[in-house]
């Protein structure tokens, strides 16, 4: 007999009942089961959707929104004690930056700011050296006559100078060479002066048209078929083989200049390096390689296999070597990025070495027996904690406020000499990593989670964490390779215009041409002028390499240093200084 409840049958035997409650206990036990296993997907997927979004924010950061790095917490938000007296930080590194001194370097930077920024009354003249020629202005009837009074007399004249801008002028040189001979001694043959050694065969192009075609190319980024439209201009319209002919001449002349270069800077003992991509053809005739050398064994591979598998194109590598203690750099270029590019490069260097974290890198520093030590860029870490703040945003706020006190700490060194330099680090930046790493060992740092972007940053730190920190050993060595990653904007924007490199021997000029303009821009030159004297003086056989180094040449000829950028640079950093030393001294005050 059964009884009928909320439409549910149930038995009336005991054991049954006992039968029906245990099935339902196991059913009720596995939707349990399933209703947990579905929560747990459902979290990993909040998880996962989270990571697409912070992707996407990255993306979208990436293409459409600025790229700066700039961080500016509250500083009435997100300030945790950790034992500090103010500022929570650490009682040394507190200390160091306190409210006096803050307020007294803010007023010193902001004074000089004021001085070097000072209004002027706007100077309407144009630069007196400028050539001038005088027009008079046509005068119509009425001007001339009056009504009332008949014809006027001329008391004098009003005066406005206007700049006209007229296109680069060609012009051909025609030099005559006498011939001499003995009169009526035809055995006694024609004397004649000797002819200079010209960039092309019969000397038809001038250093000054090799100088302007480097120049736009790699100082201007203008392709060679743009370079065509400019001298059409002015009334020649090269072949793009006869501009290409002019580079590689230049090249031949100027590589022993390059080669000396280069090994100035790997003997300065403190140089940052860095790579970029670009885009090399392959063409049909792949040159065989070198037997004694790696690099063209590693390049004919890469393009033989290229040319296999149909590709038209191979990603190759630019290289840029940056002396920190010379205002020199030279580039290097290879096939792609096999780690015997830098290798071979840096075989023979000892000293620091300011690189990101590439094994190549690595691999070099543990072969070297101790020559070099790999510094590791503070920037890279700070900004892979800044591209992952939006998962963690209270730790990461903690970790960048570090980093942005440690930039302070450097912006104040800037001025000093490497000794003095060197001691602020130790007696202030120092601490700050210290209490860096005391945070990295909590608990609230522990408990994030390693695959997450925030956990693979904070494990870039630790990972890194004494090649971050070689910078406090030295006051020479920079906190990080910014200096150099600028170097690869100039990669970058070339690349945008004249697109790809044609071959190997023309990835190299490339190296060479960029070796010579970056370094003549980062001496302030005017380089062109640097160009053309340098190869006029190698062309007569000039082969004292030392006086023709940028750096020195620019002691000889102050005329090309171009002093506008220096004042530029100036004026800049002082506008820096004083927003950050007004920044420290806003914050200060601030406690929890």
């Amino acid at each position: 007999m059964h009884e009928r409840a909320n439409d549910i049958v149930m038995p009336s035997d005991l054991s049954a009942c006992h039968a029906r409650i245990q099935e339902q206990a196991y059913l009720n036990e596995s939707l349990s089961q399933t209703v947990r296993e579905l929560e747990e997907k459902n979290r990993q997927l909040e998880e996962l959707a989270k990571e697409y979004q912070l992707t996407i924010q990255e993306l979208l950061q990436r293409a459409f929104a600025r790229r700066s790095e700039r961080y500016l917490h509250d500083p009435n938000q997100l300030r945790l004690d950790f034992g500090g007296p103010s500022c929570g930080w650490c009682p040394a590194a507190d200390a160091a930056t306190g409210l006096a001194e803050a307020v007294e370097e803010a007023g010193v930077v902001v004074k000089s700011h004021v001085r070097h920024q000072k209004k002027k009354p706007r100077s309407e003249e144009l630069p007196a050296h400028l050539p001038r020629y005088e027009v008079e202005a046509e005068v119509p009837a009425d001007v001339k006559h009056c009504p009332q009074h008949g014809e006027r007399k001329l008391i004098g004249y009003d005066t406005t100078e206007t700049l006209e801008f007229e296109r680069p002028k060609l012009k051909v040189r025609v030099t005559k060479y006498p011939k001499y001979g003995c009169e009526d001694e035809p055995g006694c043959g024609i004397a004649s002066p000797e002819r200079p050694t010209g960039l092309v065969e019969g000397n038809r192009y001038d250093t000054s048209i090799a100088a302007e075609i480097i120049t736009d190319k790699y100082g201007y980024h203008l392709p060679v078929y743009r370079q065509q439209d400019l001298f059409a201009g002015s009334g020649w319209t090269p072949a793009r083989s006869t501009l290409l002919n002019v580079l590689v001449a230049s090249a031949f002349v100027l590589r022993p200049l390059v080669e000396h270069i280069r090994k100035i800077v790997l003997a300065s003992h403190i140089v940052g390096t860095d790579d970029t991509t670009v885009t090399l053809l392959v063409s049909e005739n792949i040159p065989p390689p070198s037997e004694n050398d790696p690099r063209s064994r590693r390049a004919y591979e890469v393009l033989c296999e290229a040319q296999q598998q149909g590709r038209p194109s191979v990603t190759a590598r630019m290289w840029a070597y940056r002396s920190v203690t010379v205002p020199l750099t030279f580039f290097d270029f290879t096939a792609s990025r096999h780690r015997d590019g830098p290798d071979l490069v840096l075989e023979n260097f000892c000293g620091k070495l300011m690189a990101d974290c590439y094994s190549a890198y690595q691999g070099i520093e543990l072969r070297s027996a101790g020559q070099v030590q790999r510094a590791a860029c503070v920037a890279h870490a700070r900004r892979k904690v800044f591209e992952a703040r939006e998962s963690y945003p209270l730790e990461a706020s903690l970790v960048l406020a570090r980093f942005q006190q440690l930039y302070d700490i450097e912006d104040r060194g800037k001025t000093c000499s490497p000794a003095e330099r060197l001691q602020l680090r130790q007696r202030e930046a120092r601490p700050v990593w210290e209490s860096l790493d005391a945070w990295l060992e909590t608990g609230a740092a522990r408990a994030i989670l390693p695959k997450s972007k925030f956990g693979q940053a904070l494990a870039y730190l630790r990972n890194h964490w004494d090649a971050l920190q070689l910078y406090l050993t030295d006051g020479r060595l920079p906190i990080d390779n910014n200096d150099v990653e600028q170097l690869m904007k100039q990669i970058a924007l070339g690349r945008k215009n004249w697109i790809f490199i044609g071959s190997l021997a023309a990835g190299d000029r490339a190296a060479d041409f960029f070796t010579l303009v970056t370094s003549a821009v980062r001496n302030d030159l005017d380089v062109w002028a640097y160009l053309k004297n340098v190869l006029d003086r190698l062309l007569a056989g000039q082969t004292d390499y030392e006086s023709l180094r940028p750096d020195a040449w620019r002691q000889s000829h102050p005329e090309a240093i171009r002093q506008y950028r220096a004042l530029e640079r100036r004026d800049k950093a002082d506008r820096k200084q004083a927003r950050r030393a007004a920044r420290r001294r806003s914050a200060l005050p601030i406690t929890t």
